[in-house]
């Protein structure tokens, strides 16, 4: 049994993460991908979940399958809008007799158009008291280090977010596009007494029109120089990637540098961005 928990006391992790493929060539894709970048040994990898469970069968099957062939542990993300409460635990229990230990517990996003989604759980802490309930799993909780885009302001916003992590094992943020806004989370956490350990989320993103669109839903700021960077590459798919890489490849170093319990790249299913940015930081498996 392998806890990601245990993992971040040992040291610093890496870590992929990767979503379900919606067609069965990208699942056999998916399935290449993981086989190449096994090959960095990562120290687990996560699976996201579909708005309202949309995914829910595949992101399960594909933490069962990852889980059972590869070194390393997979985490499914799990979200509680629109679930009751025994969906979560017949979902956890099923996990645990699987041999899956972690869990990144969500609230998950309510339906675009202001109906109600149903469900028994409204707060993704209500979801990390159900995993501890149903026991065995290490949890992790979502940070967003320029505060969640339904937080009514700062000072509410981290305050919540030190009281769930206080009850997870660890958090992982979602992307941004400057250190500065991890940091400062950080040091806002630790002034009210949170020191629960926190990976930050990277993206080597490779759209963008998409990137764009995920930082606006997601509260990141883009700055303006890559802003202007944006704009140079786009329509241009190869010049999109390696920018990238590029950026991501900096946004490491500089937490390399703060000393960060571990680095979380999202793989977008793919393994050319992520070889390349642990080949720019001279990263080898047998280093990390």
């Amino acid at each position: 049994m392998t806890r990601i928990s245990d993992l971040l006391a040992s040291g610093p992790t890496w870590s992929f993460e990767f979503f379900p493929p919606k067609t069965p060539e990208g699942m056999v894709a998916l399935h290449d991908t993981v086989a190449q970048l096994s090959e960095l040994a990562p120290d687990f990898v996560s699976i996201t979940y579909g708005a309202l469970g949309t995914t829910r069968s595949t992101t399960r099957d594909l933490v069962v399958k990852i889980n059972d062939e590869q070194s390393f542990p997979a985490m499914p993300h799990l979200t509680c809008v629109g679930h009751t409460r025994q969906d979560l635990v017949s979902l956890l229990e099923d996990y645990r007799a699987c041999g899956v230990h972690n869990v990144l517990a969500l609230a998950g996003d309510p339906p675009a158009d202001g109906s109600d989604p149903g469900g028994d759980f409204t707060y993704a802490s209500e979801l990390v008291d159900l995993a501890h309930e149903v026991d065995g799993f290490a949890v992790a909780v979502a940070a967003f280090p320029e505060i969640h885009p339904r937080s009514p302001d700062r000072e509410t916003d981290r305050r919540q977010l030190a009281a769930k992590l206080g009850q997870s094992d660890f958090g992982m943020t979602q992307f941004f596009w400057e250190v500065d806004h991890y940091r400062r989370m950080v040091d806002e956490l630790a002034d009210l007494g949170c020191e629960t350990p926190i990976l930050p989320g990277v993206m080597p993103f490779v759209n963008v029109a998409g990137t764009r669109r995920m930082s606006a839903i997601n509260n990141c700021h883009i700055p303006d120089r890559l802003q202007e960077r944006l704009d140079a590459v786009d329509g241009d798919a190869e010049a999109t990637r390696k920018l990238g890489v590029e950026v991501a490849t900096d946004l490491v170093a500089e937490l390399l540098e703060l000393g960060v319990p571990g680095i979380h790249l999202y793989a977008m299913n793919r393994a050319q961005s992520i070889t390349e940015i642990y080949g720019n930081l001279g990263l080898r498996p047998d280093s990390l």
